[in-house]
């Protein structure tokens, strides 16, 4: 009997070393003893191991057999993981720009944790990015691209609308990008057209719409919470709507905010999203000073020409605007705060974004300062990580390729070194960026930036 038994024993010993052992990939990367940040619940999962490969979070486990295996093993101890970032409203250089320029731009993004990008003023060249980005042949965020702008000057009859509307569709823009001054019965054709093609539209509210109309329009999202503050305003008043100024500075003493929760209302029942660019609100349009901003450090990145621009221009909307002043700005900017944290609380949704390269706004870098911008309207650390993440993924309809950290989803993901679920700033605390498995570590992303700002400042 002990014979048979020592048979039996070596028969599965052999076959088992007859068994082939499952084999790492060369091309593998695991994050050991990481805290997972669950974008959802707002927990974190301590303790994780994360394997990576072919631009795919392949696996996430507490435990792990082997790790000698992994050529490229990066240390997660102490740290955390989030998805990657999306900046909701973000510029991509004319095709007029130098291809260097192009792709220093799209790595100032990256070089803050942000994955995806939602492109606002495209261009048939930006369609070419946007694969190039899909493929892997140029090292950028995700790319989505509005059409070319529809506005006043480009859009002024309603045959336009159609011509124009159509054309963007067949191209294969992501979304129409509207702008000031279209005429209310040329918007309705566009509106028509967009859903009989079947391509979204989001942007500003031109104001012969007006918020209401624009809303009950079904926009896929409106930035800058464009022709909100307007919308505060009493019939009453007898305003001439086109004396509102910058996004309705001129109208702050007469808003009745009583009225927020009507316009955050229909809002949540037309399912628009919001972008609110509170950094343009906080920096360019505010009473700190161009020289102030000027010697903040991202500066060094920006062209010293676009950096005199932004200057000159700033001076023209605030210091030497007879109509700017810092009480009115005061009230102005409440208002603002009070319209986002409500639309955030009873509204349909928030995404994050800051409006870059907008005066004094850096690609990547201007997010941290909108985050700073969401913080002081009164958004939690979760609810401003939500807005930058799954948010967006749910946006564009893919919460099954990007927008959390999860098996099977494209490895879009950022480690930052504090939590970032007790402050948001430690957003910008980054040890390395994951853009579609290739790993940009903090060493690498800082040479690079050297590298940019040495060409700035040779220029």
């Amino acid at each position: 009997m002990k014979t048979l038994y020592a048979l039996f024993v070596t028969c599965i010993l052999c076959i088992s070393c007859a068994q082939p052992q499952k084999s790492v990939s060369p091309t593998a990367t695991v994050i050991t003893d990481i805290t997972i940040i669950d974008v959802v619940s707002g927990k974190g999962l301590p303790s994780q191991h994360v394997v990576i490969d072919s631009g795919k979070i392949k696996k996430i486990t507490a435990q792990m057999e082997d790790l000698t295996s992994y050529s490229t093993i990066i240390d997660g101890k102490g740290k955390y993981l989030i998805p990657g970032l999306a900046e909701m409203h973000a510029h991509i250089p004319p095709p007029s720009s130098s291809p260097e320029h192009i792709e220093e731009t799209l790595f100032l993004y990256l070089s803050n944790g942000i994955t995806t990008i939602r492109g606002m003023l495209g261009h048939s060249e930006h369609l070419r990015l946007r694969e190039r980005a899909q493929s892997g042949d140029l090292l950028s965020p995700r790319i989505y691209t509005a059409s070319p702008s529809l506005n006043g000057n480009s859009v002024k009859t309603k045959q336009e609308a159609i011509d124009k509307v159509t054309a963007y569709q067949k191209e294969g823009f992501d979304f129409l990008k509207i702008h000031p001054g279209i005429q209310r019965e040329v918007f309705d054709q566009v509106v028509t057209t967009a859903n009989e093609v079947g391509i979204p539209f989001a942007g500003h509210v031109p104001v012969d719409v007006g918020v209401r109309h624009a809303i009950q329009s079904n926009y896929a999202a409106i930035d800058h919470v464009d022709g909100f503050l307007e919308g505060l305003v009493p019939e009453s008043a007898q305003v001439s709507p086109e004396d509102n100024g910058f996004f309705g500075y001129n109208f702050t003493p007469l808003a009745d905010l009583t009225k927020i929760n009507e316009l955050v209302t229909l809002s949540r029942k037309h399912n628009i999203w919001i972008v609110p660019t509170q950094s343009l609100y906080e920096r360019w349009f505010a009473p700190i000073t161009a020289d102030v901003l000027l010697k903040e450090p991202e500066m060094k990145y920006m062209p010293a020409s676009t950096l005199a621009n932004w200057k000159k221009r700033k001076g023209q909307y605030t210091s030497n605007n007879p109509n700017f002043n810092e009480p009115q700005w005061k009230q102005f900017n409440s208002i603002r705060r009070q319209l986002i944290k409500a639309l955030q609380d009873d509204g349909h949704g928030i995404l994050l974004g800051s409006d870059a390269p907008q005066l004094f706004n850096v690609p990547g870098f201007s997010i941290h300062h909108e985050i700073a911008g969401m913080t002081k309207a009164g958004l939690t650390p979760l609810q401003i990580l939500q807005a930058g993440t799954i948010n967006p993924a749910t946006f564009f309809s893919a919460e099954d390729e990007y927008g959390l950290v999860k098996e099977g989803l494209s490895a879009d993901l950022v480690i930052v070194t504090n939590n970032p679920l007790e402050d948001a700033k430690h957003l910008k605390n980054i040890a390395g960026v994951f853009v579609k498995g290739h790993w940009l570590s903090k060493e690498t992303i800082d040479k690079r930036l050297s590298e940019i700002a040495k060409v700035r400042a040779e220029k």
